[in-house]
């Protein structure tokens, strides 16, 4: 789970059993054994449910405006902003969230989104026409259809869809303005195939193939035959390629891979001989993103340093560093250059800034803020910076994440510590904006430590996979030495320790909570997997061959003899404190019977657990209404448990 989500997801609340049935709890949400939620809570974080966020998702081609998305009710919709600054006017009144959508290239008269509905992810493609503000259904309505590009020239739109058998991401291009016209282009197998780039005469694509986080495959595609044309010599030394574009000049093109280190790097490729030089040998750490300008004489990377977003802009030629701006330290994505080639847009966020839209003048090295989102009145400069920690795990391999304290001078003593785990599990803790979180530290007097365990993302390639398949219960040993550690830490309390994590972070809850049982308070379960063979069985069928990847093929028996064995649901005898399980109905990739079976199994042997089900989401409550109830809920839980 990204962590972004993540942040969405961790957000609860409320009240008795009788008042649960009442107006106080959303209608589509299912509450069990959860107490009343006190008055001075309730008042107290008030202020923490109203932080905003604005996402920076394209510039329009001729004017100085762009598009963004925010949320001003329930969920995250488009809006327009047409000045630095200026009001962000909004263009889609919908139920259910819009996080992703792209202008048309050269006349911008039209939108392309996606969208889906209750949280289960069978995303559908829109257009939403400038003139008029009407909006039309491209895809079918039922299938899943993500990773829409626009060509160069804004005449096709690509996208992949799985409405051929409901698991393998083919490929189709349409033209958006007749939605009948869609024809398949390629037909494939599997569920990690995606779009990365069209060519500027709208002839072939840039595909790729994700088989693993350490295994992706580069084609070109010509879009009138389907002809698919290998980036590779050979499949015998798999490595990652994770982004890719088409150089103006036909001849060239760029990717980034970690096939000749430990990180992505930037390379120039001459198409015709695959020759590849590096751009950014220099440079330590993931370049994670990549934006070649429209002449193609700049790229601008963001390299991930530690958890921090670097910007620079490169010649792509010579990778000669031809601007690197003094940005706050944070998270940076999203990037795209103006038509105009001297502005690049993006999204920052920082510890003490939620995510808002920016931009950068190329030429004079100046930094526009297009948005300042709302923090419920609260002085964000005020919210605590995390610290950087190195811990030495079991085996002696150095693992680190990043630690929120509260002001010693308002809670002095030793400081309780709430674990939050991130998921994916190749994905990565970072010192963005921690929302509604820094009411842990700033009203709780809690210490937040967010920790990259093996298999996070941003350490390496070998790193990645320290933790796959009979490595698996090696992550969890990483959490035994932050709890180490925080022994050692006599500004913090080892003897009031809780975890709490989304999707895979969920499963290392459950599984901390049944390994090192003795040394925590409590555990806030969302969305985790309970056990890793009902999971396999369940999980929707276009993830299921990438999950066996990451976490072991239950077909062999050897391997699911394992995988049951370290599941949380098989080890649940020894979870004796008080959890919270967190889920969504409609989630397609870890489903609704993970938490259900783990919730009846902890009170079959008369645990304390607390259940929380929303009947109108999917991987994490992507719903105010829903996400606010669930944070007060969690506040209750802490100020009770820990």
């Amino acid at each position: 789970m990204n962590r972004q989500l993540l942040l969405t997801v961790i957000a609860l609340a409320l009240s008795s059993t009788a008042q649960v049935e009442s107006a106080t709890l959303p209608e589509n949400l299912v509450a069990e054994g959860i107490p009343a939620v006190s008055d001075p809570v309730r008042a107290s974080a008030a202020r923490y449910l109203d932080f905003r966020a604005a996402a920076f998702l394209g510039w329009h081609p001729s004017q100085r405006a762009m598009l963004i998305s925010t949320r001003f009710g329930d969920v995250p919709q488009l809006h327009w902003v047409a000045q630095p600054m200026g009001a962000r006017k909004q263009l889609t009144f919908s139920s259910e969230p819009i996080r992703a959508g792209a202008i048309r290239p050269h006349t911008g008269d039209s939108i392309v989104f996606s969208q889906d509905a209750g949280g289960g992810e069978f995303f559908q493609l829109y257009r939403y026409d400038f003139a008029g503000g009407r909006t039309t259904l491209l895809t079918d309505g039922r299938s899943r259809n993500s990773g829409a590009k626009w060509s160069r020239s804004g005449r096709w739109l690509g996208f992949t869809s799985t409405q051929r058998n409901g698991k393998d991401n083919d490929l189709f291009v349409i033209n958006p303005d007749d939605p009948q016209s869609a024809r398949k282009v390629l037909e494939v197998k599997g569920g990690g195939w995606q779009i990365e780039d069209w060519s500027w005469d709208d002839r072939q694509i840039l595909v790729s193939e994700h088989v693993s986080i350490n295994e992706v495959w580069l084609y070109r595609l010509d879009v009138a035959t389907g002809s698919l044309t290998p980036l590779f010599v050979s499949r015998e030394r798999p490595a990652a390629y994770g982004s890719a574009v088409f150089d103006r000049d036909p001849r060239f093109l760029y990717w980034t891979t970690d096939a000749a280190s430990e990180f992505q790097q930037l390379f120039r490729v001459e198409v015709a001989t695959l020759k590849a030089t590096p751009l950014t040998k220099a440079l330590l750490g993931d370049v994670e993103e990549i934006e070649l300008s429209p002449d193609s004489k700049r790229i601008a990377v963001v390299v991930n340093e530690r958890g921090n977003g670097r910007l620079r802009v490169l010649s792509s030629s010579s990778g000669r560093v031809l601007l690197e701006p003094r940005l706050p330290e944070g998270v940076i994505g999203g990037m795209r250059w103006h038509e105009n080639g001297g502005e690049l847009g993006f999204t920052l966020s920082s510890a003490r800034s939620a995510n808002d839209a920016y931009s950068l003048d190329s030429r004079t090295g100046q930094l526009t803020r297009w948005t300042e989102s709302e923090t419920g009145g609260l002085d964000a400069s005020r919210f605590v910076e995390p610290e950087l920690v190195r811990v030495k795990s079991f085996d002696g391999l150095e693992i680190s994440g990043f630690l929120y304290r509260p002001d010693p001078k308002r809670f002095p003593g030793k400081r309780p510590v709430i674990l939050n785990i991130h998921g994916g599990p190749e994905s990565q803790s970072r010192p963005i904006f921690e929302g509604r979180l820094n009411y842990l530290m700033d009203e709780l007097g809690a210490a937040l430590l967010l920790p990259n365990v093996r298999g996070s993302s941003g350490f390496g390639k070998t790193f990645l996979t320290l933790d796959n398949g009979f490595k698996r219960e090696d992550s969890v040993k990483d959490i035994g030495a932050f709890l180490d550690w925080i022994e050692r830490d006599d500004r913090l309390d080892s003897q009031r320790v809780a975890v709490m994590g989304g999707s895979y972070g969920g499963f290392m809850v459950l599984a901390s909570m049944a390994r090192y049982n003795d040394r925590l308070k409590c555990g806030v379960d969302i969305v985790g997997i309970s056990s890793f063979l009902s999971f396999l069985k369940n999980t929707q069928d276009y993830r299921r061959d990438l999950r066996r990847v990451e976490y072991g093929d239950e077909r062999d028996p050897k391997m699911a003899e394992f995988l049951e064995r370290i599941s949380p649901l098989t080890q649940v005898a020894r979870m004796r404190k008080p959890m919270f399980v967190v889920q969504g109905k409609n989630d397609p990739r870890v489903p609704l019977s993970e938490a259900e079976q783990m919730v009846k199994a902890l009170k079959d042997q008369g645990g304390k657990v607390w259940y929380l089900m929303a009947k109108d989401e999917g991987h994490g409550f992507a719903k105010k209404k829903n996400a606010d109830f669930q944070f007060l809920a969690m506040l209750e839980f802490f100020k009770s448990n820990l």
